[in-house]
């Protein structure tokens, strides 16, 4: 199969389509390495020396995620810096993985008995990773899985999946012991139903669409899952915060990545009495973004994953446009690059409010009482992260306890994350928790050791 340069559009590598048999031998080679003993004070090792491998060849990742994604090379380098964390916050959790002393003699009859739990792994874990944090995401898998003590079969996207390669060969030379990590490529449904045939998979940590997550759960069985699954963000703008802030934030966080984040901005809810000034702010800022080529250093922006996904977003802007929206800024597209775009005069049944666009699309309403906002951000089949920019202690509170998301942001965008935070959703954006020290929770059992002394 071909992989595309970005911005070129050009072939840029070839990989491997793997048939069923491929998968078949993936699983076994995965099920025997779990099989073999491997000390939690190697996997540190292990992981600490691939930290200092993608340390050392950066820019060749870095680079790579440019070309295969699209993402301006300041962001690709940003993504590789985070890898780096996630790999070394995995081999720190290593050495912390414990159990709990559980008071059996307090009971009756068992005054001579004491407890304990211990964690262990869960087995092979299938990875299957999206397209727009091909590196990150992956290190976000792969990393509390082998800390863990589990072997992984990772199935990255078959339009990003050089970097998952190039990953492989860090943790082989790094002395991850024999098939404790298998890479397959080819088609992402082809490949998914087949680890889902395999019984040996003990678990499935997927990152990517609802319509997929749904299919993964409902063929798991009793089999793990941890599940993310997207979101339509919504970020509150009250009247009493900075607004020279909340602007530069939004638009900073509504258009990396070409707006092909999870937890990008898309809706925004202004305080009705601060609606303009802060719309002339944010479309001041969103301006100066350069669109380009991802490899120049002053892109900000580069093309989206492909030409159809731009005509969709296209296609979704124009239709709010004809239902009443109204464009503040870009709404034009030129191949597979779409313009950062900000609409006003939106209404919560346009698909670009009710549904996730992925791509650089911010559209802005306004709101009078606190309760008529929680209601507008809860009206959502999503529920990863929210922001909300206030100065007011007691409105901070009030949203944290009232709206319905897995994170909320308060006095940023919701698109803040750093690697060592619990990430997960509620309602349609998934379920379980990335972050390492949460994520290997979800990757190990909880086991019960009684003692009769």
């Amino acid at each position: 199969m071909q992989v595309t340069d970005k911005y070129t559009l050009q072939p840029f590598a070839e990989i491997a389509r793997a048939e069923k048999s491929h998968v078949s031998r993936a699983v076994e080679g995965a099920s025997a390495a779990c099989r073999q003993p491997f000390a939690p004070f190697e996997r540190y090792r292990v992981l600490m020396k691939v930290a200092e491998l993608l340390q050392a060849k950066k820019e060749l990742f870095a680079t790579t995620l440019a070309a295969e994604v699209g993402k301006p090379i300041r962001e690709s380098r940003g993504e590789v810096d985070r890898a780096i964390q996630t790999i070394i916050i995995s081999a720190e959790e290593a050495k912390r993985i414990h159990g709990e002393g559980i008071p059996v003699e307090s009971a009756a009859g068992s005054e001579n008995r004491m407890a304990f739990t211990i964690r262990v792994p869960v087995g092979v874990i299938a990875a299957i990773t999206p397209f727009n944090v091909p590196l990150n995401l992956v290190c976000h898998k792969i990393g509390p899985a082998i800390a863990a003590g589990n072997s992984v079969v990772l199935k990255p996207s078959e339009v990003t999946p050089v970097v998952s390669l190039l990953l492989a060969e860090l943790f082989g030379e790094a002395g991850l012991p024999k098939g404790r990590l298998q890479v397959v490529t080819g088609d992402g449904a082809e490949i998914g139903s087949w680890l889902l045939e395999d019984q040996r998979v003990s678990m499935f940590s997927f990152t990517g669409s609802v319509r997929v997550g749904e299919i993964i759960r409902q063929q798991a069985g009793l089999r793990k899952v941890a599940l993310e699954l997207g979101n339509n963000s919504a970020t509150i703008v009250h009247k009493d915060c900075d607004l020279d802030q909340a602007a530069e934030l939004v638009a900073l966080k509504s258009f990396n990545n070409s707006g092909q984040v999870c937890i990008s901005v898309q809706r925004v809810y202004v305080h009705e009495e601060v609606k303009e000034a802060f719309i002339e702010r944010v479309k001041a800022r969103t301006s100066k973004l350069i669109v380009g080529n991802p490899l120049e250093e002053t892109t900000d922006i580069g093309p989206m994953i492909s030409v159809r996904e731009a005509e969709r977003v296209e296609s979704w802007v124009r239709e709010a446009v004809e239902q009443g929206a109204v464009p503040v800024l870009g709404a034009k597209r030129e191949g597979a690059f779409y313009y950062p775009t900000i609409l006003t005069h939106v209404q919560p049944g346009m698909k670009v409010c009710s549904q996730e666009v992925f791509g650089p699309v911010v559209s802005i309403d306004t709101y009078r009482e606190e309760e008529e906002v929680i209601a507008k951000v809860n009206d959502s089949d999503y529920g990863l992260q929210a922001g909300l920019f206030t100065n007011d202690l007691r409105f901070a509170m009030k949203a944290a306890r009232e709206i319905e998301v897995g994170g909320l942001i308060v006095n940023d965008a919701s698109a803040y994350r750093v690697d060592h935070m619990p990430y997960g959703g509620v309602k349609r954006s998934g379920t379980g928790k990335e972050g390492p020290a949460y994520a290997i929770e979800e990757m190990t059992e909880e086991r019960l050791i009684v003692l009769n002394l």
